[in-house]
C-alpha cells in the first residue's frame, strides 16, 4: 500500500480513537455531535482504505459503523416531537 493509504489510514484510525477516548473520559457523550461525526469521518476513512486494499471483511465492518454514525446523526438532528402542553 502506498504512503498516500497509509496517511489515510492513520487519519481515520486517530478520529476514531480519539472519540473512544474523549468518550471513556467522559470529555463527549455517545449521542454528541464531535463523537458522531469523529466515528463517521474514521469509519468513512478507514472504509476507503479497506476498499482500495479490497480487504471485504473490513469493508463490511467499516461501512456498518459509519452507517451507524450517519444515522446516528441524522436521528439526532431531527426535530423532536414537542410535547403536549398541559
Amino acid at each position: 500500500m502506498n504512503l498516500f493509504w497509509q496517511l489515510v489510514s492513520l487519519v481515520g484510525a486517530g478520529l476514531i480513537l480519539a472519540a473512544y477516548v474523549a468518550l471513556q473520559r467522559h470529555w463527549w457523550t455517545s449521542k454528541g455531535a464531535a463523537y458522531l461525526w469523529f466515528n463517521l469521518i474514521g469509519a468513512a476513512l478507514l472504509a476507503a482504505v479497506a476498499i482500495a486494499d479490497r480487504r471485504v471483511g473490513f469493508i463490511i465492518l467499516e461501512a456498518v459503523w459509519a452507517a451507524v454514525s450517519l444515522a446516528s446523526l441524522v436521528r439526532r438532528s431531527a426535530p423532536t416531537p414537542e410535547a403536549p402542553a398541559p
